[in-house]
């Protein structure tokens, strides 16, 4: 399965409508860290399939959400569950520690 491009317009159909886990990453397109975890977040999508939704928020364009769900510093995940917020992760982080989380 592949990452989808979320954005202030499909984000609550997407992630707080979705009856499956959600990872949410926000990220930045000059963001070093950021392009660290792409391939970490495409692995997670590709290894999870149908069980994890997996999707991107670029914070530049979609400012309101990082907001809405304090993201300070980037890159955020945040695993979504039941439309609720349940845990983040901060900074280049170990596809093990997400993975864990998300099972």
């Amino acid at each position: 399965m592949s990452v989808l491009k979320l954005e202030s317009k499909n984000f609550e159909s997407e992630v707080l409508n979705s009856e499956n886990v959600v990872l949410v990453d926000f990220y930045a397109d000059w963001c070093g860290p950021c392009k660290m975890m792409s391939p970490v977040i495409e692995s997670i999508a590709e290894e999870l399939g149908e069980k994890v939704k997996v999707g991107k928020v670029n914070v530049d364009e979609n400012q309101d959400l990082a907001i809405k769900y304090n993201v300070m510093s980037i890159p955020t995940m945040i695993i979504f569950k039941n439309g609720m917020a349940m845990k983040s992760f901060i900074g280049v982080t170990d596809k093990n520690d997400i993975l864990k989380e998300l099972n």
